[in-house]
């Protein structure tokens, strides 16, 4: 097993092996965005252990093959025959159906290993298996209820990028498979300190401060990380990624969403709607943007995208009964903002751009999704860790005689403290002027009418480089810094 080379997953890989290495059968489900490192994971931790492995086709892969006219299920049939063979099956004729097509696996593995030995079976983005009408559920529980369970050597690992498919179909199953998942494994994308380790094993040097605006770009997805060269500064970098006429993820945004929903159409126009906005958008808000009625479909896809950690899902501040939906995926808020506008406008460099005004604003909103993604790390900031915390964020529209205001992050506290965080992204310590200081103030008074009476406010900083001591500094009880994130 070679996963020292593996950035991170400490509790996956342990937890893995346990289970390698248990007494009984074994359902694991793994699932996560596309590209987060599940197949790699797999693949090192269970290195030449795997008795039998498959990856459903995408719908890309599909489009490719020589035969158009061939129906999905079949394509799929052909390519899971070809992996039979490929470990020994002897059987000529491509299975007709998915029960067909786990018979001869089960026949496969009776033939080659015995009793004493653990048999791996490892089915990769098996939501590309489940093409319409195919019943391949249907043949995945027959194996699984009638065959694999009853051995207490066999263990089945399944990955999914689809997290929707994978919680509706396995986890949380109502038929065949109910209850029959062993173990539930969610891999999430890297935090900064993640990501800082993974520069780092590839000689890529980088200031963390141009590593949270990397962060801001593409996020914590291990394989767009990987495209970072060394010897390039970060600009250059995501000119190379991004902008050039060869760039490598020009087109992940639509392969993304295609690959990972039959809907993508639909579910686009939820993210760009949502992005529209950097407090999100309320569900009456996105049905009025993109004309679509509010009904059990749109909670399928906004449960979908939820899952897929595209979007958050929170209750504006004091009004437990509206919920908010913030896009929080950087890669997305970024190739919105900008890729895609690049194309429109014809200025496809970003070395020329990211000094402009529009870039600079831009930060200072996606440095605010930084710290949605890295609440952890502020809550042990603040020695909370074991708080019970809800965090929301607050905006309040104007009236004739009254500005409008908004509140970045509100981390209210079982402990009778809220914390009210303004989010700073600067290149130098944060000062407050008066201005700012009677700002903060009217912030304040208007949280205090809306909290318990039983409730403090404490005014906390989370910035780049610090405080100026010098001014009204004293109006921030709690001050978190960057390096605070990477904890």
């Amino acid at each position: 097993m070679s996963s020292n080379t593996i950035i991170g997953r400490e509790y996956e890989i342990r937890k893995l092996n346990e289970l390698y290495d248990s007494k009984s059968a074994e359902l694991v489900a793994v699932y996560g965005r596309r590209r987060v490192g599940k197949t790699y994971l797999i693949d090192e931790v269970f290195e030449d252990r795997i008795c039998f492995r498959h990856s459903g086709m995408s719908p890309d892969e599909e489009e490719k093959t020589e035969n158009k006219r061939k129906s999905r299920m079949k394509e799929q049939l052909e390519h899971f025959h070809r992996s039979l063979k490929e470990y020994g099956s002897k059987t000529e004729k491509a299975p007709e159906s998915w029960r067909e097509a786990f018979y001869m696996l089960e026949d496969l593995l009776t033939e080659k290993y015995d009793k004493s030995s653990r048999v791996l079976v490892f089915i990769d983005e098996i939501q590309w298996l489940d093409t319409p009408r195919a019943r391949f559920m249907t043949g995945f529980e027959a194996f699984w209820n009638g065959w694999a369970c009853h051995r207490k050597n066999v263990m089945v690992v399944v990955c999914g990028s689809s997290s929707s498919w994978i919680l509706d179909n396995m986890i949380n199953n109502h038929g065949g498979l109910y209850g029959r998942v062993t173990h539930e494994m969610k891999l999430l994308p890297f935090d900064l300190h993640e990501c800082e380790k993974f520069f780092e094993s590839r000689s890529v040097i980088m200031s963390r401060y141009d590593m949270v605006q990397a962060y801001m770009m593409i996020g914590g997805i291990p394989y767009y990380l990987k495209y970072f060269e060394k010897g390039l500064s970060l600009s250059q970098n995501i000119d190379r990624i991004f902008f050039s006429k060869s760039a490598v993820l020009k087109d992940e945004y639509s392969r993304l969403f295609t690959s990972l929903f039959t809907n993508s159409d639909i579910m686009k126009s939820i993210i760009e709607a949502i992005s529209t906005k950097r407090r999100g958008l309320s569900r009456k808000e996105l049905t009025n943007y993109i004309g679509i009625t509010d009904g059990g479909d749109l909670s399928k896809q906004l449960k979908a995208l939820i899952n897929g950690d595209f979007i958050t899902e929170y209750c504006s501040f004091g009004n437990d009964k509206e919920t908010m939906y913030k896009l929080t995926d950087p890669f997305c808020n970024f190739f919105l903002e900008f890729v895609k506008k690049a194309r429109n406008t014809g200025k496809n460099n970003w070395v020329n751009i990211e000094k402009t005004p529009q870039v600079n604003t831009w930060k200072g909103y996606a440095f605010e999704n930084v710290c949605w993604n890295h609440l952890n790390q502020i809550k042990a900031a603040l020695g909370i860790s074991g708080v019970v915390t809800r965090e929301s964020l607050w905006s309040k529209r104007g009236s004739e005689d009254t500005d409008g205001t908004q509140i970045d992050l509100i981390i209210s506290r079982n402990d009778n403290i809220v914390n009210m965080c303004e989010i700073k992204f600067y290149s130098n310590e944060f000062e407050v002027n008066k201005e700012y200081h009677l700002i903060l103030d009217r912030r304040k008074r208007l949280l205090q009418e809306i909290i318990p009476k039983r409730a403090a406010v404490h005014s906390t900083l989370i910035t780049t480089f610090g405080l100026k001591k010098c001014g009204y500094f004293s109006d921030f009880v709690n001050v978190i810094l960057m390096d605070d994130l990477f904890a």
